[in-house]
């Protein structure tokens, strides 16, 4: 979706990297997060600036590749080295479908998945997962375990104005972005945590340092580049030669989109999407309803397979039952080229029972 802005801005985001440039693992040894470029560090905090989503002040920055990265990372510095069993780890569903997945692939010692929030009710230690605004709903997400021996891991990857509303800077001990959902940049596998506490902070950057002896600093360089444009875009608009600013271009065409996928739900009759409370947005100084990423599509009537039903339609959508919920639902994302969008709108809209 994103391509056609970045397109529009042309060199202003051109990276020149020399044969001879970025070959050391270092980049700054100054700073615990060591393979951090320092100009990266600063663009980091100007666009939580600018937009107002999350406080960086007393944060340390760790770089990783992806939030992917940073999210093992996490369950790594979070989870007890003395404990009698692996640490649960738990988000309320519908989850994150690759919580599960990446949580057990290695089959730690450290921890385990043990599903959804909600219903957990182990005592001890245990970790839960925030998703906010949720992946795959869209629903601003609190923790709901809270007990003392909890710690929280909030995954904030969505929390931009072209999705939902900001309402105020985000507040909390582990905080996760990433340049793929922030930007469109998916393929620069660039996240980045906001950790307030040293020692988990330094667990974590251990945790990269043994995966990947750091972040590539390749990518590192175009997303400073990147993220620099974002925030010049808002701040300097007027210099911008008809380009308009990021944010205001990604909420304007998330807005049509969700205008267009809610005709052709009401026009078929057969699925609903969730309805969203509307709330003011700080960074665009207006009220609107939140306009996720990803669609939550449900099957009405008899249809128990949304998915499969979907799939015979030439719809390709993922289940419910990966997000640990049942399959009338299916999520479906809104980020695709508008030719795919607008080929899907269509096809959404012809179903007939």
């Amino acid at each position: 979706m994103y391509e056609h802005y970045w397109q529009q801005v042309g060199e202003k985001t051109t990276v020149v990297i020399r044969g001879w440039q970025h070959m050391s693992y270092f980049s700054d040894v100054s700073n615990i997060c060591w393979f951090l470029e320092p100009e990266l560090a600063k663009e980091i905090v100007r666009v939580h600036r600018v937009v107002g989503n999350a406080v960086t002040e007393g944060r340390h920055i760790i770089v990783g590749t992806g939030s992917s990265q940073l999210f093992l990372a996490a369950l790594f510095a979070l989870s007890p080295r003395d404990g009698p069993e692996p640490v649960s780890v738990v988000s309320q569903a519908p989850f994150y479908s690759s919580y599960p997945s990446m949580t057990d692939c290695l089959k730690s010692g450290l921890y385990k998945w043990a599903g959804d929030a909600q219903s957990y009710s182990k005592e001890g230690p245990y970790i839960e997962l925030v998703t906010s605004p949720n992946n795959p709903d869209g629903n601003v997400r609190r923790s709901v375990v809270n007990r003392s021996e909890g710690t929280l891991v909030h995954d904030l990857a969505y929390y931009w104005p072209q999705y939902t509303p900001i309402s105020s800077p985000a507040d909390h001990e582990l905080m996760l972005f990433t340049v793929s959902k922030s930007t469109g940049h998916a393929g620069m596998r660039i996240g980045w945590a906001l950790v307030k506490d040293l020692e988990v902070a330094k667990r974590m950057i251990k945790f990269i340092e043994l995966n990947t002896i750091g972040v590539s600093k390749d990518s590192q360089v175009r997303a400073t580049k990147v993220l620099k444009a974002v925030s010049d875009s808002s701040e300097h608009a007027g210099s911008w030669e008809g380009v308009e600013s990021f944010f205001k271009f990604s909420y304007r065409v998330m807005a049509e989109r969700w205008k267009l996928l809610r005709e052709a739900v009401n026009s078929s009759r057969i699925f609903s999407v969730p309805e969203y409370p509307p709330a003011h947005c700080n960074f665009l100084n207006r009220v609107f309803e939140p306009q996720p990423a990803f669609a939550w599509l449900k099957c009405e009537r008899d249809i128990d397979d949304c998915e499969s039903f979907l799939r015979g339609h030439k719809i390709l959508a993922r289940g419910g039952k990966h997000f640990g919920v049942s399959p009338k639902y299916v999520r479906v994302s809104m980020l695709d080229r508008d030719n795919n969008f607008n080929l899907f709108v269509k096809r959404l809209s012809t179903i007939l029972l």
